[in-house]
């Protein structure tokens, strides 16, 4: 069973950038498709970023594509989210998980995930 730990969010303001990491444990995370998702204040978990095992197919949510970047280093077992150009409405605390499809959680436990604020 893979177990996630998010670290990196924090305060920011709008405009600013934040690399968050996803350090996977077992021996899946690399043959495994990764996400990103967010939950803000009040709202349901969204779908934000994908990455493929071997991290040559990216693709993201329409509200983030061109200012986030995914990416996965398989030897370290961690993926990452660059987060650039960022909005008050990225504030959120962010998820990663095995994916299901190229939009669904496969994992029923989430990590405690990390916070992004950003302030305007």
């Amino acid at each position: 069973q893979v177990q996630l730990v998010e670290s990196g969010g924090g305060l920011v303001q709008a405009g600013g950038s934040l690399r968050l990491s996803c350090a996977a444990s077992g021996r899946t995370f690399s043959s495994s498709n990764m996400g990103w998702f967010r939950q803000a204040p009040g709202k349901e978990r969204e779908f934000v970023a994908g990455i493929n095992w071997s991290g040559g197919s990216t693709w993201y949510s329409d509200s983030v594509k061109g200012r986030f970047t995914n990416s996965r280093d398989n030897a370290k077992n961690t993926m990452y989210l660059q987060m650039n150009s960022l909005k008050p409405e990225d504030t959120a605390v962010y998820y990663c998980n095995k994916l299901r499809g190229s939009y669904s959680p496969a994992l029923d436990a989430w990590g405690q995930g990390t916070l992004v604020t950003v302030s305007s």
